[in-house]
């Protein structure tokens, strides 16, 4: 039972900001989020702040208060290789900020009798939940990573709950104990797997974070129908790392220079890097495999690039685009190499939604097929991509 002040502190900031109802309450105060955190981890305040490392055996009253603040607790960076106590590494499992979490758990909708599958076991803090919430045997959670998933079991064996644990790779799901009412990931996905489409009953809902490369992420609600298809819209935003199968690298590698086209634009660049996130989430669907990389000058100058990298050929033959602002300009500079013209591209999808009236995301949904998904704008019949 969670009864220290700082838990109970942070139970009283996310009731008042309403990502915490009563019935997550009443779970949330039967499942301590500190029997799920390490020793030692990274602490990501959700803002500008830095984050910080915590040691409950150098500074105990820290770490308490790390672990129940509305931050996320990094476990493990670079696959197990960084350095916690440093930061050095970028990050592959963490426990989520708390507000987040249950956040998507109420979106998820879950009944007593409903079977869960949750993709990405992480710490075990989220399967304990729902375990709490629905009964053990009810919930199936799926950690891609061996030594990761080998200590959230002991996390939840500890913390005295069963639910059934896989390893492996949750784009596969777990067909064995389908069908799910369900589904439930705690990894963001460009692509939604269809086999977590396949193992839900018609009418059971899929709750994800959908990040394309270009741009943060949304939270999917997706309900499915009885014609295999999961049709919804985006409740939230949602920033987690990425289903480990469908990690990409992004760098800025501008090679064959020399091949280089030059041209201009009167589209402002900062426009795009700091602009709607809903432009973002449309450019994202429109302009697939590309990401974006904002490069303010630390010079004092006040010079600004917008880098833009074809992703899934990183390799040395993707496309690229610089877009260069200076100030006092008002023709940027234009400079891409490649098969593709990710310039181009990118404007012409911003354009493309104010010429929709600048949508929130609210009017945006996603329909997911055995054929693939597709983006729409107000309703499935109206599809922007296909």
């Amino acid at each position: 039972m969670t009864t220290n002040p700082p838990a109970r502190a942070l139970s009283a900031t996310l009731t008042a900001s309403g990502h915490l109802t009563p019935t997550w309450r009443t779970v949330y105060e039967a499942v301590p989020r500190e029997d799920f955190i390490p020793s030692r981890a990274w602490a990501v305040p959700d803002g500008p702040e830095p984050g910080y490392p915590i040691d409950r055996d150098q500074d105990p009253e820290g770490w308490l208060r790390a672990v129940y603040s509305d931050t996320s607790i990094v476990t493990q960076l670079d696959d197990g290789d960084g350095d916690l106590h440093t930061g050095t590494g970028t990050p592959s499992s963490s426990g989520s900020a708390p507000g987040i979490v249950f956040a998507t758990l109420d979106a998820l909708d879950v009944r007593d009798h409903h079977r869960v599958m949750e993709i990405g076991t992480g710490t075990g803090w989220t399967a304990a939940l729902l375990s709490q919430r629905v009964g053990a045997d009810n919930v199936t959670s799926i950690e891609v990573d061996k030594q990761v998933a080998a200590q959230a079991e002991k996390n939840l064996t500890a913390a005295g709950h069963a639910p059934h644990l896989v390893v492996g790779d949750g784009a596969a799901g777990c067909p064995a104990r389908a069908p799910y009412d369900r589904v439930h990931s705690t990894c963001a996905v460009a692509t939604f797997p269809h086999a977590w489409v396949a193992q839900t009953r018609p009418g059971g809902v899929i709750v994800a974070p959908w990040a394309p490369l270009y741009g943060p992420g949304q939270l999917a609600r997706l309900v499915v129908d009885d014609d295999g298809c999961a049709i919804g819209r985006f409740p939230a935003f949602a920033s987690y790392m990425m289903l480990r199968s469908q990690r990409r690298t992004v760098k800025w590698d501008p090679h064959h220079t020399s091949e280089a086209r030059e041209a201009t634009t009167q589209l402002d660049p900062r426009t795009l890097a700091h602009g709607a996130y809903t432009a973002d989430l449309m450019i994202g669907a429109l302009v697939p495999g590309v990401a974006r990389i904002p490069a303010p000058a630390d010079d004092g100058t006040g010079n600004f690039s917008l880098l833009l990298v074809e992703v899934d050929r990183n390799d040395g033959t993707g496309a690229w685009a610089a877009v260069d602002y200076t100030p006092g300009e008002t023709d940027y500079r234009v400079t891409s190499y490649g098969h593709r013209d990710l310039w181009h591209e990118v404007s012409s999808a911003f354009l493309r939604w104010v010429g929709y009236g600048q949508p929130d995301r609210h009017r945006f949904g996603m329909t997911v097929t055995s054929e693939g998904q597709h983006l729409w704008l107000d309703d499935p019949r109206h599809p922007i991509t296909q």
